[in-house]
């Protein structure tokens, strides 16, 4: 089985993509505390569709997420002929903890509105 959860927060902007087939696709990075100690992890994340636009709409840098996903080893080489692994994360859920910024306090995300929640 294959199926990592993490719980941390975008190291910067995400950026959207579009592949030339017209796929939406962000990489972005999360900054994951230790349970022990003061170490922290980077991971690299994937998202693809419109689990990609809806993170690069809704949230950014510094915000806090829990990613749901598996990991994917992927080789390539660079432009020098030396040849690279990367291991990413290809998220399949993501949770938002926290809102985009302090300009959106008054905002509620898609994630966190319930039915008697909507003004309408």
């Amino acid at each position: 089985m294959n199926r990592i959860f993490l719980t941390g927060n975008l190291t910067k902007e995400p950026e959207l993509k579009y592949t030339a087939t017209g796929k939406a696709v962000c990489t972005f990075s999360i900054a994951v505390n230790r349970l022990f100690g003061k170490e922290t992890d980077f991971f690299t994340v994937v998202a693809w569709n419109n689990l990609a636009e809806n993170l690069c709409k809704y949230q950014g840098k510094g915000s806090k997420v829990l990613v749901e996903g598996e990991l994917q080893n992927r080789n390539y080489e660079t432009s020098t002929g030396d040849k690279r692994q990367i291991t990413e994360v290809i998220a399949s859920k993501i949770e938002f903890l926290s809102k985009k910024n302090a300009m959106d306090q008054n905002v509620q995300t898609f994630e966190n509105i319930q039915d008697g929640d909507l003004p309408f």
